[in-house]
C-alpha cells in the first residue's frame, strides 16, 4: 500500500516528518509532496502535482484554507481512503471525496499506526 503524505516537510518538529518516518518504519511505501523539496530518511519531498499512481492513501497536513488548490489533484489520484489529521479537518474535500466513493477518516496517521489500525 502506497501512502502519499501531503504537507510533507524536512523539519523533524513537524507531524508530517513524523508521520513519514513512522509509516517507513511500520513497513509502508511512502511518496511525499511539500512546499519545498526534500528528504525525509530516502523519501523525496516533491513541490507541486507530480504524476503518481496506485495511491491507496492520502494522509493531508494541509490546513483546510490551503486545500481547494489541491482538489482536483487528490481526486485525480484515486485513492481508496483520505485520512485528515487533527487540523486538516476539511468538509467540502470530504463532501467530494465521498461523492467519488473515497474513504475518508477524521483521526492521526501516527496513532493509527501506533495501534495497529493503520
Amino acid at each position: 500500500m502506497k501512502t502519499l503524505v501531503i504537507g510533507a516537510s524536512e523539519n523533524p518538529e513537524r507531524y508530517s516528518n513524523k508521520a513519514i518516518k513512522s509509516l517507513l518504519r511500520y513497513g509502508h511505501e511512502v511518496v511525499a509532496v511539500g512546499l519545498r523539496e526534500g528528504n525525509v530518511d530516502g523519501v523525496k519531498i516533491e513541490k507541486g502535482n507530480p504524476p503518481l499512481n496506485n495511491i491507496d492513501t492520502i494522509t493531508m497536513y494541509v490546513g483546510s484554507n490551503n486545500q481547494p488548490p489541491l482538489y482536483n489533484y487528490i481526486l485525480s489520484l484515486n485513492p481508496r481512503r483520505i485520512i485528515f489529521n487533527p487540523g486538516a479537518e476539511n468538509l467540502e474535500l470530504t463532501k467530494l471525496a465521498r461523492e467519488k466513493g473515497i474513504e475518508v477518516i477524521e483521526t492521526c496517521t501516527l496513532v493509527m499506526l501506533s495501534v495497529g489500525n493503520y
